[in-house]
């Protein structure tokens, strides 16, 4: 493996996206370990770093992108341990179950969908927006719950699950957006018409700021219905630094339109997705305590 095709896989932005099996570990309680352990591993070692370079394999980005300031060329290489990545997570995913397996597959094609140039999603802005938000969200909050619970698909209906795996889908449809919002030049000349894009850099502020809050009321509601008011609180009191760093740079947005930049966005996303993953592994950990 070449070194170009190691950092287009980005195996540390699965950190971002870490916050959504957390969430869904500490709703399971489950105490399998090694379940727990398999799944971390295929969404996290494979699954997203396989989309991660194949999402970079067909943009062939020339500025920064999620967790590379400055991207190296992309070769046919990255491209097959894209493809490789992939293949090992389902042959992996069936060791759990064939259900769970079948999820990672439709995950797999829908992120293809979302770059290839047949399909590209990332096209269309309102349809690639809600597919990114509902399938990194909801529908793989509801493949960890049934990768760590005896249960069948029918199961995951249940609203102990669906009403958590929604709460997932709106947090990641607010702050997706805002993946984008220093990307506008290099996707408006390849073509891509992003969710962002069309909002312009302050109305995703505006956007994710909305979204935000609606999301935050819901797990408000959710922690304090379902849990406890200490829990509920608890959750708020962890994302006020990230309400604090989204206000400050807003501000700075409105007066210089480009401190929407690279460095920034990679900050809040650092600040969010290290509160959110600390506070719902604290609450796995204190709940089964």
């Amino acid at each position: 493996m070449t070194k170009s095709t190691f950092l287009h896989l980005r195996f540390p932005f699965s950190f971002f996206l870490l916050p959504v099996f957390l969430f869904a570990l500490a709703v399971t309680r489950s105490d399998q370990t090694f379940e727990v352990i398999w799944i971390f591993f295929i969404l996290h070692f494979l699954i997203y770093p396989a989309s991660n370079g194949y999402n970079s394999y067909f943009d062939k980005d020339e500025k920064s992108i999620g967790g590379l300031k400055e991207p190296p060329k992309t070769t046919l290489e990255l491209y097959w341990w894209a493809m490789a990545l992939d293949g090992l997570a389902l042959v992996m995913g069936w060791v759990i179950s064939w259900q769970f397996g079948v999820m990672l597959l439709i995950y797999g094609l829908v992120s293809k969908a979302y770059s290839h140039p047949a399909i590209r999603l990332k096209k269309m802005p309102v349809i690639g927006w809600l597919a990114a938000g509902i399938f990194q969200g909801y529908f793989t909050f509801l493949t960890v719950v049934l990768g760590l619970n005896d249960l069948g698909i029918g199961g995951l209906w249940e609203m102990q699950w669906q009403i958590p795996a929604v709460l997932s889908s709106l947090l990641l449809m607010g702050s997706y957006p805002m993946t984008q919002v220093y990307q506008h030049e290099e996707d408006s000349a390849r073509g891509d018409r992003t969710i962002s894009l069309r909002l312009g850099i302050l109305g995703t502020f505006h956007f994710t700021g909305v979204f935000f809050f609606f999301s935050n009321m819901g797990f408000l509601t959710y922690f304090y219905c379902y849990f406890d008011w200490i829990t509920a609180v608890a959750f708020q009191v962890s994302l006020l630094p990230v309400m604090g760093y989204f206000l400050s740079w807003y501000l700075k947005v409105r007066k210089d339109e480009h401190q929407a930049n690279f460095e920034h966005t990679m900050r809040l996303n650092l600040i969010s997705s290290l509160l959110l993953n600390v506070f719902f592994l604290g609450w796995y950990v204190l709940g089964e305590g």
